[in-house]
């Protein structure tokens, strides 16, 4: 096991290269389950969930292999339609075979995630979207157990707008007969980058990144080459690294348009974006003001971002109030950030936060993927050495981040524990 040992206080500055969007590369190598053929992802991150992704696909009898940066997948000899509990439980994305299984093959077997750190995340309306395009679906010792032997359009309305749920949805809709309109879907950008990936394989679908989707089946998709968009955590995560450092750092290849919330109230906080050619060039203050954030489905402030945010308004100048919208146990992090001097209370899913002058080194322990970056971004700016114990957590979604710090003047290093 591998922690993270910090020394802050540097001013960083250069430029960072925005890697792939994890949560855009995992449904879209799910998706490739839909049609038998051999795929080629581009701008494929090289991380844990990523590789736990690709052993699913070969348990399932899929080919894997990932280089440069490209995930090669072929589906020829797709034959077995079960997702065990061994890879269910390292990522819940596992999740997203489902519904291509389904779709495809008429059967799936896939182990119920359960809980995880930051909340519950149950996967009912995936089910009900799936029973309403006439699947029949029992529980059977922690299996969602389906069949169906073709899955018919249905109208589905989601109570909550999630985001694997729509995806699954999506996806099985697209091998269905007749049309399936997913009503209060998500709009996340990752959403509409699988809608992308489906369209160039065949599939018709109409207003991915809107609140209503209309997926009208075909009988049969094909394989393609294509490139996933940029990772827009990973850019707020630099983002937030910039300001609380004060420094000047280019992210080279993300798209602005998906940063739209992050970017508003950095900038609240005194904090300049301004685009580059192929990217923004964020320039931090000598202390950044204080601010509110509400997480909200997007195009709301990400949840994804909460934690990070946080760090930076550790040493804002005045009070700030961050509410917590989506997760129930979203603020493991705050324990750890008090650790290095920062003053936070929390009540409920609010937390308030009185900006200091400076944090603190101090040892800590990172209890989920995000909880380890806003601990990165807050030891950056403490004064004295940071050791993060746990970072296997961040390798679920951060590609060599410490030697993208390095690379813009960050003293850090990982080491064996």
């Amino acid at each position: 096991m591998d922690k993270l040992i910090i020394r802050g206080g540097k001013r960083l500055k250069g430029e960072v290269e925005i890697g792939g969007a994890k949560n855009a590369a995992l449904p879209i190598m799910a998706a490739c389950l839909l049609s038998s053929g051999n795929y080629t992802i581009e701008r494929v991150p090289n991380l844990r969930d990523v590789m736990t992704m690709g052993r699913l696909l070969a348990h399932l009898g899929a080919g894997f292999h990932y280089e440069g940066k490209k995930a090669f997948i072929s589906t020829e000899k797709v034959k077995v339609f079960e997702a065990p509990y061994d890879l269910v439980r390292t990522m819940r994305a596992s999740i997203l075979a489902l519904g291509p299984l389904l779709a495809k093959f008429g059967r799936a077997k896939v182990s119920l995630p359960g809980g995880c750190a930051i909340g519950a995340r149950p996967i009912n309306l995936h089910l009900m979207g799936l029973e309403r395009m006439g699947a029949d679906i029992v529980l059977e010792s922690g299996y969602v157990v389906a069949r169906a032997k073709r899955l018919k359009g249905a109208s589905i309305y989601l109570d909550t707008p999630t985001v694997t749920g729509t995806e699954n949805l999506m996806m099985a809709a697209a091998l269905a007969k007749g049309t399936t309109l997913l009503e209060n879907a998500a709009r996340e950008p990752e959403v509409v980058d699988l809608a992308g990936a489906l369209i160039a394989m065949g599939a018709k679908i109409r207003g991915a990144g809107e609140s209503v989707i209309e997926i009208e089946g075909v009988d049969e998709l094909k394989s393609v080459e294509y490139a996933v968009i940029p990772d827009r955590i990973e850019a707020g995560t630099f983002m937030a690294v910039a300001g609380i450092t004060g420094g000047e750092i280019t992210l080279k290849g993300c798209r602005r348009e998906h940063l739209d919330a992050p970017i508003m109230k950095l900038e609240e906080t005194g904090i300049s974006c301004e685009n580059v050619g192929n990217g923004i060039r964020v320039s931090g203050t000598s202390r950044p003001k204080a601010a509110d954030v509400k997480t909200m489905p997007y195009p709301g402030f990400p949840t994804d971002m909460q934690a990070q945010f946080m760090s930076l308004m550790c040493i804002a100048e005045g009070t700030s109030i961050i509410k917590e919208m989506i997760f129930e146990n979203r603020f493991m992090h705050v324990a750890e950030l008090r650790r290095m001097g920062a003053a936070i209370t929390v009540e409920g899913g609010t937390a308030t936060i009185k900006g200091i002058a400076r944090l603190r080194g101090a040892p800590l322990m990172a209890t989920d993927l995000r909880a380890s970056a806003s601990l990165i971004v807050a030891a950056l700016a403490a004064k004295g050495e940071t050791a993060i114990h746990r970072i296997y957590h961040l390798d679920r979604g951060y590609e060599k981040m410490e030697e993208k710090l390095q690379k813009l003047g960050a003293d850090v290093r990982r080491v064996k524990e």
